[in-house]
């Protein structure tokens, strides 16, 4: 008769251990959550010419925001702690990247926590395109922005 209250409890710790007892969700729905089907997206990493001396990694996308506004959102991950990193949405590829797409000053800076992650989430004053080549930099510094830390290719939309 010790069978029920054993599979009972065998059943209590799966459920405890699944997360089902907890008042935590397993999944939070951001309040201003963007489709992903209207996204330009891009995993950004370190070039080449710097890896081994920095992994920089990250994920970034554009969206449109309403009336001529387009809303943009980078995450970084494993840069150095402390770090204050300007970053944009230029025209181009990574290889060949033009000017900066909207206003420069829209951006802000990356400011890097303790523990190696920054992210920013803006809105800049035009339409999100429609179509073209478009790449995120994330520059060394407010001083040096002719090194790129990371980049990544904007991948349009799935239609």
């Amino acid at each position: 008769m010790r069978t029920l209250p054993v599979a009972a409890l065998a059943m209590a710790l799966v459920a405890a251990g699944c997360g089902l007892l907890s008042k935590k969700h397993a999944v939070s729905i951001e309040e201003q959550a963007v489709p992903i089907g209207s996204r330009w997206n891009a995993t950004l990493s370190t070039p080449a010419n710097l890896s081994g001396a920095l992994q920089v990694r990250g994920t970034a996308w554009m969206a449109p925001a309403g009336d001529n506004r387009t809303r943009v959102y980078i995450s970084v991950a494993n840069a150095a702690p402390g770090g204050v990193h300007p970053w944009h949405v230029h025209h181009g590829h990574c290889d060949n990247s033009g000017g900066v797409v909207g206003p420069a000053d829209a951006y802000g800076t990356l400011r890097i926590k303790d523990d190696g992650t920054a992210s920013a989430d803006v809105q800049i004053p035009m339409a999100t395109p429609t179509s073209g080549d478009y790449d995120v930099n994330v520059h060394a510094s407010p001083e040096n922005m002719g090194t790129i830390i990371a980049c990544g290719n904007l991948a349009p939309p799935s239609q």
